[in-house]
């Protein structure tokens, strides 16, 4: 079967586009994964699959397992989705988005939670943890998968247990100690985040959104928070920080079409309004490049690049904005090489 006769057999199991009812789904096809993602770059993937509950996520598991189609759950932050967009279904889980407490010191939610909502959530609980969550953007499901922090904390000392549903839509859960976490990473067995139970410490509400309200002040002091960008996109070297490598080689304000390195924080990639993620992509190979050879501290990736690349088209002009002027002009072509090494690129 041709994989426009898989999409249609996925889609004809869930009876069409925008269906209702308690198992509900959302079908679009075509879609556009810049409007999907804080990058706000991406070509588009083959369906996206919005379910509205536990079940209708059930209903495209099996659906699309039936149909021979591969499913990517996309949860739009810390990833780059190609210009040749995602094949299969993309599933968005932002309607799993419930937030209860368990008891006085445990907190659950599903997949498609904000983590700043999660953190004002157990902030109103009175219970501390997770403030280093305020600032940001992921969803609770992408962000165990990639065990996000900050210099202030991370997920995995916080997680008490992780909801899973399989490929063949069984849900099993997890104890933190059966999925391995490590710097920005988790080893989570094949399947999707459902939910997740978070242990808290119970502290005084007052106090809690004070300690927010200061790690949100330096994070928007020190962050381009307010341009499109997909996180830090390099983990942090031993002993070391991107950020200070990146900026060493003169690259802060370095260009690649409308793809730049923040000038506020080095390790951010920003697009200035039009950037395609070739341009990013070529940016960042071209940052990696520049750091290995003048320190030679190879970076890697922290970002996930998803999706199938584009055909060739020219090559926009790489401009550096900063204290030393132009770049001189060179084309993208002449920074394309392989990304840094160690990285997985999906």
């Amino acid at each position: 079967m041709t994989a426009k006769g898989k999409v249609q057999r996925f889609l004809d199991e869930l009876g069409g586009a925008r269906a209702a009812g308690p198992a509900g789904v959302e079908l679009r096809r075509h879609e556009p994964m810049s409007r999907h993602t804080t990058m706000k770059a991406g070509g588009e993937a083959d369906v996206l699959a919005i379910p509205q509950n536990v079940e209708g996520l059930r209903r495209v598991v099996l659906a699309a397992h039936r149909a021979g189609l591969p499913v990517m759950v996309l949860g739009g932050s810390n990833v780059i989705v190609q210009d040749g967009g995602i094949p299969g279904v993309v599933v968005k889980l932002s309607r799993l988005n419930h937030i209860r407490p368990v008891g006085s010191d445990r907190i659950e939610a599903e997949a498609g939670v904000l983590l700043p909502r999660l953190a004002r959530a157990a902030a109103k609980a009175g219970l501390s943890g997770l403030e280093f969550a305020i600032g940001i953007p992921g969803t609770v499901g992408g962000s165990i998968v990639m065990n996000a922090g900050t210099r202030e904390g991370e997920l995995a000392p916080r997680i008490e247990s992780v909801t899973l549903m399989r490929p063949d839509g069984d849900v099993v859960t997890l104890g933190r100690e059966e999925l391995r976490f490590r710097y920005r990473h988790a080893d989570l067995p094949h399947g999707c985040v459902v939910s997740a139970r978070f242990a808290l410490q119970p502290a005084p509400p007052a106090e809690i959104d004070a300690t927010m309200a200061r790690m949100l002040g330096e994070r928007n002091a020190s962050q381009p928070l307010h341009s499109p960008s997909a996180g830090c996109v390099f983990k942090n070297p031993p002993g070391d920080s991107a950020g200070r490598l990146i900026e060493a080689a003169g690259l802060k304000g370095h260009r690649i079409g409308d793809a730049q390195v923040s000038e506020r924080h080095a390790n951010f990639i920003i697009n200035r309004g039009h950037a395609q993620a070739g341009d990013i992509l070529t940016l960042i190979r071209h940052v990696g490049r520049q750091v290995e050879q003048q320190f030679g501290v190879t970076l890697e990736l922290e970002v996930k690049i998803v999706g199938r690349t584009a055909r060739s088209k020219p090559a926009p002009r790489s401009s550096h904005r900063g204290a030393g002027g132009s770049g001189g002009g060179r084309s993208a072509a002449a920074h394309r090489a392989a990304l840094p090494t160690r990285t997985v690129v999906v």
